[in-house]
């Protein structure tokens, strides 16, 4: 199932459409970003909320609550979405099959049952983030054996170790979910399952943030590669790319990205798979211009999605996860729909 775009070989969009398209995101954001700061359990008037920004208000608890619990908030939304949905890209490109993203590969899986794990187990000078950032990257590299045959790395392996990773998984953390009986345990566990922004902290945003910064340099540096691949192996390889050393490497580097975002957000699911098609019907399938966008697209995209789950149900919380859940399994489903008949298989 190969990624497909309508632009063909010619996929570099035009800059003024690209640039038109980057405009129109970066308004999105910049509205849901001050919507998210305003708008919640209190309610804050936009003057004050542009007030605290500038500096210009006085202490208060309007002033603590756009700088010290909302703006962190918002900006890991940024940070976390623009991520998954850039991964989201990258590995799509990398395993030519639309329907991957960063959790299609077991990393989700592997940050939750690290996390539940120290949480369950009490290991005493472990964090619960440190504990999901071993997880990720252990299934990263359980993935990337089990993928690999020697030297050579199929894609349809690659999918299918990323699947039974994820499986096996997610059955030990809703095992220690039943067997749990501490209710703190309990919503620890949901939270690295479900999927939530509310830890978000000024001190959490640091190393997610410098990670996001270098692996969007890194891998706008590797556009051109990537848009070997969209020729197929063959094609890609007679142009002088080495596909299998260059898959290793990038899927490493995705991976690491991936595992850093989940320690700070649980497993948010689909956004790594939604935005990527987005942002490729907008621009077309070249990454110089489809990495930015997805990244743009991403940020916008969680921003409004914990808007939404913070303010649907209020006072009570819904996890942002849940509600990319509920919008990406309908997504993925017309996707699959879409493939099939791409491929000349009736859905």
């Amino acid at each position: 199932m190969p990624v497909r775009s309508s632009a063909g070989p010619r996929a570099s969009a035009a800059p003024l459409r690209c640039a038109l398209v980057c405009g129109v995101l970066a308004a999105v954001l910049v509205t849901g970003a001050l919507a998210g700061l305003a708008l919640g359990a209190a309610r804050i008037p936009l003057p004050d909320v542009l007030a605290a920004l500038t500096g210009r208000a006085r202490p208060g608890p309007f002033t603590t609550i756009v700088l010290d619990v909302r703006l962190p908030r918002v900006l890991l939304a940024v940070v976390v979405g623009a991520g998954l949905a850039l991964v989201g890209a990258v590995l799509q490109a990398l395993v030519r099959n639309p329907l991957a993203d960063p959790y299609l590969l077991g990393i989700s899986s592997g940050a939750s049952t690290g996390a539940v794990l120290v949480v369950v187990l009490g290991v005493g000078a472990v964090s619960m983030e440190a504990g999901a950032f071993a997880g990720a990257l252990l299934a990263m590299v359980t993935v990337y054996a089990m993928a690999r045959s020697g030297t050579a790395m199929t894609t349809g392996r690659l999918v299918l170790a990323g699947v039974a990773v994820q499986y096996v998984l997610s059955a030990l953390t809703s095992l220690v979910l039943v067997t749990s009986a501490e209710n703190e345990h309990l919503r620890a566990i949901l939270f690295w399952t479900l999927g939530g922004l509310g830890q978000a902290r000024w001190q959490t945003l640091l190393l997610p943030a410098l990670v996001l910064g270098a692996g969007l340099v890194l891998l706008l540096a590797l556009a051109r590669p990537l848009d070997l691949l969209l020729v197929g192996e063959e094609g890609a390889t007679v142009l002088g790319l080495d596909t299998g050393r260059f898959r290793a490497a990038s899927f490493v580097l995705a991976s690491l990205v991936t595992a850093v975002l989940v320690t700070v957000s649980g497993a948010i699911g689909f956004v790594g798979l939604m935005v990527p098609h987005a942002a490729r019907m907008a621009v077309g399938a070249g990454h110089r211009a489809l990495l930015p966008v997805s990244a743009l697209g991403g940020a916008a995209f969680l921003v409004l999605a914990d808007l939404a789950a913070r303010t649907v149900a209020a006072p009570e919380e819904i996890p942002v996860g849940v509600l990319t859940a509920l919008t990406g399994g309908p997504f993925f489903l017309w996707l699959l729909r879409r493939t099939r008949r791409a491929e000349g298989v009736m859905g």
